[in-house]
């Protein structure tokens, strides 16, 4: 079966569609896209997905061409247009008493749908507001309202690490992030530094997460009390990196290494079975 083309729109949506006409496509070529209404434009991102890959439900349809000039003219006509359309669009609500905030305004590449992306504090009845707009713009309108990780998507940046932000970068999909993935990676103590600009949590968490439930799994759980050198002591900090376990007692602080750590586990099953070795076994009567 033959590999498919991923492609991104300018709304952001990805597709994945056909290249039926056997197109020399690369990454970030223009293509036109067929679309359930008309026509639209999007940027190649990946030339080669296997079907399988693909939920059963995933729409695809067909690559019609690569952008040529005329088409590339008429691109720059629709985004002159979504600049007036931004304009209309504030002016019709002022006359609303809707709590919203346009984000940006999409124009379908053959003017059959607009979208129209918005920020909100909550959720807004806007079905009336729709309808004022269809009649204003003579076209289907749709409203979208927006999270700030797709805000931050759309208007870029650099993130605490200095780099640009991983959802412009690479990531195709946000994907959830929970407070339990900080709390397993031990971020808990400044949640400050593990916000991105968006308000939620950093999405490298999510992709780190695996590596440190693997590596939490080799090591004791912090407040932990275990025996060392003959002494109870508790686990003050562990160090996945390092690999090492600081431990500390009432009279003394003191740092061993994961090998210590299973070396002394070691030693404890290896003793615990000698006991049982050497208890006296009870007789059946």
């Amino acid at each position: 079966m033959e590999n498919l083309v991923e492609v991104i729109f300018r709304s952001e949506r990805i597709g994945y569609f056909k290249n039926v006409n056997k197109l020399d496509l690369e990454p970030d070529n223009l293509v036109i896209c067929r679309v359930d209404r008309g026509e639209d434009i999007a940027r190649v991102v990946n030339i080669s997905i296997p079907h399988e890959d693909l939920d059963k439900k995933t729409t695809i349809s067909n690559i019609l061409r690569i952008a040529n000039e005329e088409d590339l003219e008429k691109l720059e006509i629709v985004k002159q247009k979504e600049v007036e359309a931004e304009k209309k669009f504030n002016n019709l609500l002022e006359k609303q008493t809707l709590n919203m905030k346009l984000v940006e305004v999409v124009y379908q590449f053959d003017g059959n749908k607009m979208i129209f992306f918005f920020s909100a504090e909550g959720r807004v009845d806007f079905r009336d507001f729709v309808r004022e707009l269809a009649s204003e713009f003579k076209t289907r309108i749709e409203l979208h309202q927006t999270s700030g990780r797709e805000d931050a998507r759309r208007y870029g940046g650099l993130g605490i690490c200095g780099k640009e932000y991983c959802c412009v970068l690479y990531l195709k999909k946000l994907h959830q992030v929970t407070i339990k993935m900080a709390k397993d990676q031990n971020l808990l103590s400044n949640m400050s530094k593990i916000s991105g600009p968006c308000g939620r949590l950093l999405c490298c968490l999510h992709y780190e997460k695996d590596f440190y439930i693997e590596k939490a799994a080799q090591f004791p759980k912090v407040n932990e009390k275990i025996f060392y050198n003959n002494k109870e002591m508790r686990v003050k900090q562990i160090d996945f990196f390092k690999d090492q376990i600081n431990l500390t007692a009432k009279d003394e602080n003191i740092i061993i290494t994961i090998k210590d750590y299973e070396k002394m586990k070691k030693n404890k099953v290896a003793k615990k079975k000698s006991n049982n070795y050497n208890q006296p076994q009870k007789r059946k009567k």
